[in-house]
């Protein structure tokens, strides 16, 4: 039986809404080869989604502020210039130096930043391999630091295409009009396509002469033609939008699809070369590209705009032994795949790893073997000791790819502006990870220095984004009142050229933040103008929804989720969202519905399952909210009101007797008391019941202990007693780490829709006691009203 290998093939850019049209046309028959043997899944990228930062994850399991690697460019260590990023820069192992230390051997081809080449043992050809460095006719030698071992570097020079080399045969299926338009074929754009074919078989040829010439048990092959043809084409891909000239449209609406056949047709060849019985394949993406509506008219003016015709989700394919056959798994992360892979080799996992493995796509299941780091394992790693430098020709040609391809501005000759410009941006780049990590502190920390050195707006609105992350609401106000300032200012400095205009990022950052300090009625007027002008941004409708859900108007919630689902229909968030609005209507089967297809593509979010439990439960069907709620409590083990939830049920079937003593006991150790609750919806009814209840020794804490409620729940653990009465619409803001008896006042009277609060608050609740007290029979008989209230609050207890 031959030897297990791993293969692992890298789509920059590949996006699963081009992909699946293509299959259902049947014009993409090796990737559907590999989804029938195996597993698929989105991949959810992180921000910002530049490739560099991404890649490196992907081959990590880690984030930029561990790894490493921010953007495209860098300083060169003298400090007086930039070049391309490079694999020196990179602070920790890739996934071929950790199977090094483990005695595997390794073929990488063309990752990115894989320049200068590492001496592992294998075989690694650099990101810079395929680069045209010189007129075709001209020796095109390869720079030093391209290919490990050297003594490979003239075989694999004989496998790089030049652009020039591409025939009009080969080209016509990109642009037909090739055929007969001698004007078509002297435009930048077509050279740009013409660049990427042959940049794409080099790669390609590379590849397959070690698959078939070396010895390898791992081997990681990076194709970035997808993101340039999507780059160069994807505003002309069918159908035509208006602003496109009809012309162009004609001459490059092809490109893409060409392109994505052309990477399936090296995929049937890459597949032809190996053992695939004994073979596990992953094919993966780092982001998708948008191919419809959702593609942006314009691309932001600053570094790194290209960027924003990124989709948040890439593609995930993994087939081989001990994968699972056929089945769509729930959305990943590309920090997952280095655990995943690591995983499948039966290697540990590093705790500062920030991925997880891909459990679902295993057929058998096993547990998850820890280390510490790889980081201090010992062993020779194939990682470059020092800091190297590569030829200086060879970067500059790498930097001006990037110039073409709009990632990166052309450098001035003042070195030491660009140098310091660059310098921001990466951390600029930094910062943007580490908010997409939650790691805030450090990101505003960054933020604040590098706006208030540079005047860059997106610097700025970026830092109230974070100020918003962690409740610093009047610092996210001050910052806003400065943006609109420097805003309307006249940009003549050479920063704040660089600001981000679209789509009207400050207003929406100001409806966030009116959302944020519960001014509903200020945040929907904003949202909606913004919609308005940009009728296809998810984040706005989300929104929207968000803020109907927030004033609990849920048919008009349901409707805002629902748009939001025709701009994105896989969007897990407007998944949930919309079946929270069905929930809080008490349609049940519906919301049921809308749980299970967002756990279908985010499994890992505690909160979808919590409330499929609720939704369950509240439906009758108790053993299976039973089941969401222990999935819940497994991915977030300190949920106070899973637990209740759960012990609540456990109770009621009478079952499982140790697992409820286990929660009972978790419970006790967490909840900080027991507090009695008065509600109602108009406050002069409260006054006569507290008198009577003072009267009976039942002391009430002051309405104005209470006035901050909605800002802090802190102050619920320094009451002066433990019986409170709030409004109803205060209901929403009592934290779960209390138990509470509620005496909820029953009017004739009632107002609607402070009825419709109550019953949305109380149906989420598990283990609340209630009291319903009759206002009408209160006034009839007082005393024996009075026996019931005081015996019902009189016991309540303090932990």
């Amino acid at each position: 039986m031959s030897k297990q290998k791993i293969l692992v093939l890298g789509w920059d850019a590949a996006e699963w809404k081009v992909i699946e049209r293509l299959l259902s046309e049947g014009k993409m028959p090796a990737i559907q080869q590999l989804i029938n043997r195996g597993v698929s899944a989105r991949i959810k990228t992180m921000d910002p989604p530049l490739s560099p930062m991404l890649w490196t994850s992907i081959a990590t399991g880690m984030r930029a502020d561990k790894h490493g690697i921010y953007g495209f460019i860098e300083p060169t260590p003298d400090g007086e210039g930039l070049r391309p990023v490079t694999s020196t820069s990179r602070k920790v192992k890739a996934i071929w130096n950790i199977l090094n230390q483990e005695g595997y051997k390794s073929n990488v081809v063309s990752w990115w930043p894989s320049n200068p080449v590492e001496p592992i043992n294998g075989v690694m050809v650099s990101n810079l391999y395929q680069l045209a460095t010189h007129e075709l006719g001209h020796d095109w030698p390869m720079p030093a630091g391209t290919v490990h071992p050297e003594a490979l570097q003239e075989t694999l020079a004989e496998f790089r295409v030049h652009p020039h080399e591409i025939t009009l045969e080969q080209a016509l299926p990109f642009i037909p009009n090739l055929a007969h338009n001698e004007a078509l074929r002297k435009e930048q754009r077509a050279f740009g396509v013409l660049k990427t074919m042959a940049n794409a078989a080099s790669v390609h040829g590379a590849a397959c002469y070690l698959l078939e010439h070396t010895d390898w048990d791992f081997m990681a092959v990076y194709h970035d033609a997808i993101d340039h043809f999507s780059h160069l084409a994807m505003r002309y891909y069918p159908p035509r939008r208006p602003e496109i000239p009809e012309n162009d449209y004609e001459n490059y609406k092809d490109v893409v699809e060409q392109g994505y056949i052309l990477h399936d047709r090296m995929l049937a060849r890459t597949l032809s070369l190996i053992d695939q019985e004994n073979t596990c394949i992953l094919l993966v993406s780092d982001h998708g590209f948008h191919p419809d509506h959702q593609r942006p008219l314009a691309i932001p003016k600053e570094p790194s705009g290209p960027a924003v015709e990124h989709s948040p989700y890439g593609v995930f394919i993994m087939a081989g032994p001990g994968i699972e056959k056929g089945q769509r798994i729930p959305d990943i992360s590309v920090l997952d795949v280095t655990p995943t892979l690591l995983h499948y080799l039966n290697l540990p996992i590093g705790n500062d790893m920030d991925g997880r493995v891909a459990f679902a796509a295993f057929s058998q299941k096993s547990p998850v073997m820890p280390i510490e780091s790889w980081e201090t394992r010992p062993g020779a790693s194939g990682q470059h000791e020092a800091l190297l430098r590569e030829d200086l020709f060879a970067a500059r040609q790498a930097l001006m790819q990037l110039v073409e391809l709009g990632y990166i501005d052309s450098p001035d000759d003042d070195k030491a502006k660009e140098v310091e410009k660059a310098i921001f941006e990466n951390e600029y780049y930094l910062a943007r990870n580490l908010i997409h990590g939650k790691k805030f502190v450090k990101a505003i920390e960054i933020l604040q220095r590098i706006y208030e050195q540079t005047g860059i707006e997106r610097y700025g609105q970026r830092l109230v984004y974070a100020y918003l992350s962690t409740r610093q609401y009047r610092a996210a106000e001050a910052c806003i009142e400065q943006l609109k300032k420097s805003h309307l200012a006249a940009k003549t400095d050479a920063y704040t050229e660089l600001g981000y205009e679209e789509p009207m990022y400050l207003e929406f950052l100001e409806g966030l933040l009116h959302m944020a300090m519960n001014r509903l009625h200020k945040a929907l007027p904003v949202l909606q103008k913004i919609s308005e002008k940009y009728p296809h941004n998810l984040q706005v409708a989300l929104n929207i929804g968000q803020v109907y859900f927030q004033r609990k108007q849920y048919k008009l919630a349901v409707n805002a989720y629902i748009q939001a689902l025709n701009i994105d229909a896989g969007n897990a968030r407007a998944h949930y969202y919309l079946g929270l609005s069905f929930l809080r209507q008490d349609l049940l089967s519906e919301a049921i519905d809308e749980f299970l297809i967002a756990i279908s593509q985010e499994f890992t979010e505690a909160r979808f399952h919590y409330h499929l439990g609720e939704a369950l439960a509240r439906a009758g069907h108790e053993h299976d909210a039973i089941a969401a709620f222990e999935v819940s409590l497994r991915l977030h083990p300190t949920n106070i009101k899973a637990k209740k939830w759960l012990l609540s049920l456990l109770e009621s079937k009478n079952e499982q007797f140790e697992r409820r003593a286990q929660i009972a006991k978790e419970l006790e150790q967490v909840v900080s008391g027991e507090i009695g609750v008065i509600v109602s919806p108009l406050d002069l009814f409260i006054d006569p019941i507290v008198q009577v209840l003072h009267s009976n020794n039942l002391a009430v804490s002051q309405r104005e202990e209470l006035k901050n409620l909605h800002h802090s729940t802190e102050i619920l653990d320094h009451l002066s007693a433990p019986l409170i009465h709030v409004p109803i619409s205060m209901l929403a803001y009592l934290p779960s780490r209390y138990n509470y008896r509620i005496v909820k006042i029953e009017l004739d009277t009632y107002l609607d829709q402070e009825y419709k609060k109550w019953e949305a608050w109380l149906a989420a609740q598990a283990q609340v006691q209630v009291h319903y007290l009759d206002w009408n029979e209160w006034q009839e008989s007082n005393a024996a009203q009075t026996d019931l209230l005081v015996e019902f609050l009189s016991d309540l207890q303090t932990f």
